[in-house]
C-alpha cells in the first residue's frame, strides 16, 4: 500500500491507495504512531484508492481510531472505495466510521 501524509496543524490528511493488508500494517502504526505525540491529534483518511482491505487492514482503522481517542483525537474517512464500504458493511463497521465525501467536509466535522 501506498501512504501519503500530510499534516496539518493537528490534523493529518494520510491517503490510502493499493491493498490495506498484513504487509501494511506496520507502515501505517508507524505513521500513526510519529503523529500521536500532540494531544487532540485528528486523522483523515482518504479511501478512494484502497483496492482490498484484509482483517489486519480492518484492525488497523480500529486500532488507529482508539489511538486517536486517546490522545482526545478523531478519525474521518474520506470517500471509501465501494469494495471498503462492503467489507464495512459486512462486517458491521460500517456504523464506527464517520465518512464524507469531501476533504474539507470531513475536517469541518473535527471542530
Amino acid at each position: 500500500m501506498k501512504l501519503v501524509c500530510e499534516d496539518h496543524d493537528r490534523t493529518t490528511i494520510m491517503a490510502l491507495e493499493g491493498d490495506f493488508t498484513t504487509d501494511s500494517v506496520d507502515a501505517f502504526k508507524r505513521a500513526v504512531t510519529e503523529r500521536l505525540s500532540d494531544a487532540g491529534h485528528d486523522f483523515v483518511l482518504v479511501a478512494e484508492q484502497v483496492s482490498f482491505i484484509d482483517s489486519a487492514g480492518l484492525e488497523s482503522l480500529l486500532w488507529l481510531q482508539d489511538e486517536a481517542a486517546q490522545h482526545l483525537g478523531q478519525v474521518r474517512l474520506v470517500r471509501p472505495t465501494e469494495n471498503l464500504s462492503t467489507i464495512l458493511s459486512i462486517t458491521r463497521l460500517c456504523h464506527q466510521f464517520d465518512v464524507h465525501q469531501e476533504i474539507t467536509e470531513a475536517i469541518r466535522s473535527l471542530k
